[in-house]
């Protein structure tokens, strides 16, 4: 924990509270024979689907999310493969943010698992932002009987990192004081902004480090990177000015996912898409929200990035559907050619809480039976095999 400096009365405090292997972390609650053991979230013991979350005992065989479960079976034939129960995850995500809420109505949820909390205006009622972040990570552990990892700054960017240094069980604080010291010797792929393209040109610019990115001369960053770096360079001194955007007001709801290694399968990449649009949707309807437009986005190895959206007359929240139009965007644009890709990304936008649909005498039966298909997979997450891809042909 580091936490060497208090928050002055007038400074903007932010939480970012980030629960640690979230969805293995809940199988290992109800059942605590699996404790200790590798649990892998996600897929099947035969490699069939894909892996939604590993626990820490897992990531150590290099397993991680968006993995084909081929090959987590490969690093770690020892693993305990759990299909997922999306309604128990998503009763404990209330619960844990009904927690949040207790401390501020400010909170931008991320995920079902991690959230931005502004708690700049409850310094009266319940203390510091340390102290308020230290009671929350223990309320969720004594309430919820799980870990959280919490960062706590003066602004986003800063939080989130904060979050993460830790990891697992961390509790760590950057008062605005201490941002910059604490930036200099990171390396300079953790600001914001700065991707793999062009974490690699500024490497060969002999930018590796925050401070390196410091130290260059303004005029020359601009001329090779181009305007936008300025931005990086009010992170690099730990600034951010962005609001923590309550739910209602979330102007769209996305998920992304790169690969540690290129997949060309397209049955690989259509199960990773699936599940990216499936845990779209549980977040859309997790929120009430509908979407009239979803977008596919994609980037290839040479890292060269497109996006394609389609819009919808009615607006929808149906994992069914989002599956279906993301196969489509995906087999009509990003398939094409054979090429392996790096990274895909499924985003709804255009968002709403009502569907504000013209009422009918009978049910579509079509919406009924996607609804139901909808509880189906609310109940057991990710089943990405062979039967739900032919059901989506």
């Amino acid at each position: 924990m580091t936490a060497s400096a208090e928050f002055g009365p007038r400074d903007r405090a932010i939480l970012h509270v980030d629960m640690d292997a979230f969805y293995a972390s809940v199988e290992v609650l109800d059942d605590p024979s699996l404790r200790g053991k590798p649990v892998i979230v996600g897929g099947t013991p035969e490699g069939r689907g894909v892996v939604s979350a590993a626990s820490y005992e897992a990531r150590r065989f290099g397993v991680h999310s968006a993995m084909p479960a081929a090959r987590a079976r490969q690093l770690c034939p020892d693993g305990v493969f759990l299909r997922g129960r999306m309604n128990r995850y998503a009763e404990i995500s209330r619960s844990v943010f009904d927690l949040f809420r207790e401390v501020t109505p400010q909170v931008e949820p991320l995920s079902i698992d991690e959230a931005f909390l502004d708690v700049t205006g409850c310094r009266r009622l319940f203390g510091s932002p340390v102290e308020i972040g230290l009671r929350l990570k223990r309320r969720i552990l004594d309430e919820v009987g799980l870990v959280a990892s919490v960062g706590v700054a003066p602004n986003k960017f800063l939080a989130k990192l904060a979050s993460d240094l830790e990891k697992p069980d961390g509790f760590t604080v950057i008062p605005a004081a201490e941002a910059r010291d604490r930036l200099a010797g990171l390396p300079i792929g953790k600001l914001w902004g700065v991707g793999q393209v062009m974490q690699r040109a500024m490497n060969e610019a002999g930018i590796r480090l925050v401070q390196d990115l410091l130290e260059f001369p303004e005029d020359e960053l601009v001329a090779r990177f181009g305007d936008s770096v300025r931005h990086l360079l009010l992170l690099a001194v730990g600034r951010d000015e962005r609001p923590v955007i309550p739910t209602s007001r979330a102007r769209s709801i996305g998920n992304e996912t790169t690969f540690s290694e290129d997949i060309g399968d397209p049955d690989d990449l259509l199960s990773v898409i699936y599940y990216l649009a499936d845990k779209v949707a549980r977040r859309l309807r997790a929120d009430s929200l509908f979407a009239r437009t979803l977008t596919l986005k994609y980037r290839y190895p040479d890292f060269s990035t497109y996006t394609r959206a389609f819009s919808w007359d009615e607006p929808t929240h149906s994992g069914t559907e989002l599956r279906r139009v993301a196969r489509r965007l995906f087999l009509d644009h990003a398939a094409r050619g054979g090429r392996p890709l790096r990274l895909v990304g499924i985003t709804a936008s255009n968002l709403g809480r009502h569907r504000e649909v013209q009422p009918t005498l009978f049910d579509d039966p079509t919406q009924v039976r996607d609804g139901r298909i909808d509880d189906v997979l609310d109940q057991v997450h990710d089943r990405f095999g062979s039967k739900l891809r032919r059901g989506l042909k």
